[in-house]
């Protein structure tokens, strides 16, 4: 049977259960707190790469899939900063919005100018990104390194690089529930997106775990209430394939990505999460210096 162009190819329990990085040696707070650090320094460079939010997701999906499972990558082998380069160059590639490897190796270099992994808006906007330039020999020593990635996230995740995102289905449900006819329409579907690009950085790794129609459905549970529009009283949920504890599993994880996001800042205020191999391993040995 044909999968369904609408699905994605879900994360077992196995591989959820443990990864590559586990199985080399790096504790799961450590390798939470890189993941997570690796997805925002994914969605600032898509931003500077003028992507649009489509196309980060799938480059994000990629970037999360790659590491998964104990047959997924390791954070030991692979920095993070380089995964999401190559996710980027990758998604990128089979998009209409190709981007080539010297933009994509300046923006990273930009950005690990920057003291915080989460750029404020004038930082993204003012343009120094654009102008900001490695030398040719530091260039090609990252070009061959972010086409080895490249070609090792191809393998691991078995080509298998179709990402379907909820963007399109979360529409089609405000519509099928009658919802834009309501004076906020406009800012309950706002909501119900932000919610979506918040998921793309949830610790569970709920875009990994659930296919499109459940995000949505959970999206647009989350907006209505918090702009006070009143859905049916009915079980509309099931309609799109969403059942009950799903809905309220998808949920809790999507809540609780600001306090996740808040405890990582504090944990890691005035220092630098360690995105290279390199990094991880001097903190790593930082850590069981002091314990």
């Amino acid at each position: 049977m044909q999968p369904s162009p609408l699905a994605n190819p879900l994360a077992t329990v196995a591989q959820l259960e443990t990864s590559g990085s586990r199985l080399d040696g790096i504790p799961p707070h450590m390798e939470n707190s890189v993941r997570f650090a690796g997805a925002q320094l994914t969605q600032a460079a898509g931003v500077l790469l003028r992507l649009p939010q489509e196309v980060i997701a799938q480059a994000l999906v990629v970037f999360m899939r790659f590491l998964v499972g104990p047959e997924g990558g390791s954070l030991a082998e692979f920095g993070a900063e380089q995964v999401s380069a190559a996710s980027i160059y990758l998604t990128t590639k089979l998009s209409p919005y190709p981007k080539s490897p010297r933009s994509i190796i300046n923006v990273y270099a930009y950005l690990s100018t920057l003291p915080s992994l989460t750029p404020t808006l004038e930082q993204l906007q003012e343009g120094k990104a654009e102008r900001y330039y490695v030398s040719e020999g530091t260039y090609q020593n990252r070009r061959i390194l972010l086409f080895e990635v490249e070609q090792r996230i191809l393998k691991t995740v078995g080509f298998n690089v179709h990402v379907s995102l909820p963007y399109t289905l979360c529409i089609t449900y405000l519509q099928a529930l009658d919802l834009f006819s309501h004076p906020r329409a406009s800012e309950l579907a706002k909501r119900a997106t932000a919610y979506l690009n918040t998921a793309l950085l949830s610790p569970q790794m709920l875009y990994l775990t659930h296919q499109p129609s459940s995000l949505a459905t959970a999206a647009i549970y989350l907006a209505a209430k918090e702009v006070n529009i009143k859905l049916p009283e009915v079980e509309w949920w099931e309609v799109f394939d969403t059942d009950r504890e799903e809905l309220g599993f998808l949920v809790v994880g999507m809540l609780s990505v600001e306090s996740f996001a808040e405890e990582e800042r504090m944990k890691w205020e005035g220092r630098r999460v360690p995105l290279s191999v390199e990094e991880l391993e001097a903190e790593m040995k930082r850590e069981n210096g002091s314990d």
